[in-house]
Formats: structure tokens, sequence, C-alpha cells
């Protein structure tokens, strides 16, 4: 209930009477005023004036379930949300929940990880109450060897909607990492359960830098935050809603051909690396080329120094810059 009369509170320009809520959601006014002062503990400053009813004034940095689903405007995805204040991972999670049976779209969000992941066995720093940990379970009804494409379908998901949300110019960096000014804000990790030919489950998990404003020293070289970018704080259960909002329509457009080719234009334009001459370290061998974009399968498409064209699968390399990060 504390969801549904929160979203009702957003949605209206005006007063909405304790009566018109109690009615509504079929509970005592008394059930209404105890969802009101849990909002207002919580900072959302909410004006309640007699004969008038309540009106949200201000809304403050709430990270939890009800306030993402008071703004989640999906069919499917989201709608299973599971908070954790802390926890270890919230792809370990995620995992042992599809394990179980939970449902396509189940989300899993969290305050805080211990033990963040990110590519290739690598630790995530994850702060506490300043960023955003979420992952979202699927079960695609696709070959497993397409699996790693949602990776990038999840990055534009991201890029495009901290865009729209913040005014930063975000880029991806091929294949899972976003960047605002050459930096990483924003690094996804896919995971599948998978038989030789049936995917059981695949889940995508997203770390958002967002309100950290301070960076440790060890990686201020690379990674930023959205705070320190724009310069204030971003609310992050509209940023969440919305990026898994996008996703979901993304996904749309991925399952229609399962493959990117819906996406592909829209992915490139956001591509920190095309047209940069990139490094590329693969086992037993490096080299230098220039990022020409994607194909259809999500592959990075280098032209050599020799002129030929290869394509580069996301899981076997490692792409950076000649001359930094990006």
């Amino acid at each position: 209930m504390k969801a549904e009369i929160l979203k009702r509170l957003r949605e209206s320009e005006h007063y909405v009477s304790g009566q018109q809520l109690c009615e509504e959601f079929e509970v005592s006014r008394t059930a209404v005023w105890k969802v009101i002062r849990q909002l207002q503990d919580e900072g959302y400053e909410i004006e309640a004036i007699r004969n008038k009813g309540y009106r949200i004034l201000a809304y403050p940095d709430v990270l939890n379930r009800e306030a993402v689903q008071s703004l989640l405007k999906t069919d499917w995805a989201g709608r299973n949300l599971v908070y954790l204040s802390t926890t270890d991972s919230t792809n370990t999670q995620a995992k042992k929940l599809g394990d179980q049976g939970a449902g396509h779209g189940t989300l899993v969000l969290a305050q805080e990880q211990t033990g963040g992941k990110g590519r290739r066995g690598r630790s995530w720093a994850s702060s506490s109450d300043e960023n955003i940990y979420m992952t979202i379970l699927l079960r695609p009804d696709i070959a497993p060897v397409k699996a790693p494409m949602l990776t990038l379908v999840m990055a534009h998901s991201a890029a495009r909607t901290i865009r729209e949300q913040t005014g930063l110019k975000a880029q991806i960096k091929w294949p899972n990492d976003v960047i605002v000014g050459g930096k990483k804000v924003c690094g996804i990790l896919t995971e599948m359960s998978a038989e030789i030919d049936y995917i059981n489950h695949v889940v995508i998990g997203i770390g958002i830098n967002t309100n950290m404003k301070v960076i440790p020293e060890e990686l201020r070289e690379k990674a930023t935050s959205l705070r320190l970018e724009q310069g204030g704080e971003i609310r992050r259960a509209d940023l969440t809603a919305a990026i898994v909002e996008r996703f979901e329509s993304d996904y749309a457009l991925f399952m229609e051909t399962q493959d990117l080719s819906g996406l592909r234009e829209q992915y490139m334009r956001l591509l920190a690396n095309r047209g940069k001459e990139v490094r590329i370290h693969e086992v037993g061998e490096e080299y230098c080329g220039v990022a020409l974009g994607i194909n259809e399968r999500g592959e990075l498409l280098i032209e050599k120094e020799d002129g030929t064209v290869t394509e580069i699968f996301a899981g076997e390399v490692s792409v950076r810059g000649i001359y930094g990060y990006v």
C-alpha cells in the first residue's frame, strides 16, 4: 500500500484527501496516516491540510522498493521487485532467485553491496547510500550464444537514460561500460545459467556511481560519478525506474530479431570508441586498430593497420584507448 499511496501523491497536481485514499485502498484513516508518517520520516516533504488532504512538496533521494515501484510504468520489468538494504551481490541474489523459479523481469535492488562483481572476476567498489546496484532476471527464449548481446542492450538503455535524466553526455565504452567525460560511471555484468541449447535464466547486473562525492584515489583517473559531473544530487529511484523502463523497450526490439539490428544505429551514436584508435588485448596477442562500430551480433569491428577488418567478440578481449581508458 505504501508504494501505491506514494504513486498516487506523485501523480496528483493537487491535494489528495485522506478520505479518497481510504476509499481507494480500502483502509482506515489511521493506516493512511501511518504511511504518510513513514514517508515523512524517509525525507518526503508532505503538506497535510485539514479538509484538503496531502500534497508532496519535495522529494528526497530515497532508494527502496516503494520509491521505485511508485515510479515504474512497465508491463513486466521490475514488477516483482526484491529490495535488500545490504547484500553480497545483486547478481548472486538474482541467480539464486532464478534457480528457485523467480519470474522473468524480477528486479533485485540493493542499497549496499559487500561483494560486488565486475567483468572477468574483478571486484566492484560498492559504497552505501550513494549509488545504484540492481540486477534484472530474464528468461529469454533465445540460443545461449546470443545472450552476450543483452549486455549491449543494457548499456544502451543505461547511457540513453542517463543522458535524458541528467543532461550529461553519457557514452558507451564497448561493450559494457558507460562513461561521462572519458571516465567510467557505470559497469554491467551479464551472467547466464544454461544447457547446451537452452537458457535457464540470464541476470544482468548494473552498478552506477550516482551520488558519490569522492572517488577513491586509485580510481580517480578512470572513474567518476554522475553527481561529480553534473554538480547536483541525482534522485536514484527516478533514474532506476527510468532505466528499467528503457530496458523493457530495448529488450522488445532485441527479441524481435534476436540480434542488435534494431538498436545498432542508436548504440553506435553513443559509442565512445567509434572512429578512434584502440589497443586490443587478446590471449597471447596485442595489436592496435581503429574501432569502426559494431555489427548486428554486437561484435566490435576493428580496422587493422594493414586495412583488414576483424570482428572482436566481447568475452575474449580487453579494449583500451591508445592514450588512456577510452
